[in-house]
């Protein structure tokens, strides 16, 4: 493959993974933060006892930031959110969550780890 156009590629993988964990991250972030701080009180003191709930999408949001910084390492780290994931959200009765949250992790952290090869090869 030409040098450029393997640069090419590798910039379009690392951009779509950055841009799309970020998004992930942060929706599933704040989703996580906010749904259930109603049953507890609503308001401000709703969402700091529904805090905890937040706290592996805080990970992810760590695990990111480890991938801006070292891409192999932080999309190994996604990898592996993304595949215990499916087990934590296995239900036969609802692939619905399968798709949304394991598939695409699992995906950008196979695309932070090629652009991360691809950049060792430059």
């Amino acid at each position: 493959m030409k040098k450029k156009k393997r640069i090419r590629i590798e910039k379009v993988f690392r951009y779509f993974a950055r841009t799309g964990i970020l998004i992930l991250g942060i929706l599933l972030f704040i989703f996580s933060l906010l749904s259930g701080a109603d049953r507890l009180g609503g308001g401000i003191t709703g969402i700091i006892y529904n805090s905890p709930n937040a706290l592996p999408w805080l990970i992810l949001l760590i695990f990111a930031y480890i991938a801006f910084r070292w891409e192999i390492l932080g999309g190994l780290l996604i990898l592996l959110m993304g595949v215990f994931s499916i087990f934590f959200f296995r239900d036969p009765k609802n692939p619905f969550v399968f798709f949304v949250i394991s598939i695409p992790l699992i995906m950008l952290g196979i695309l932070f780890i090629i652009s991360g090869y691809m950049k060792k090869l430059e």
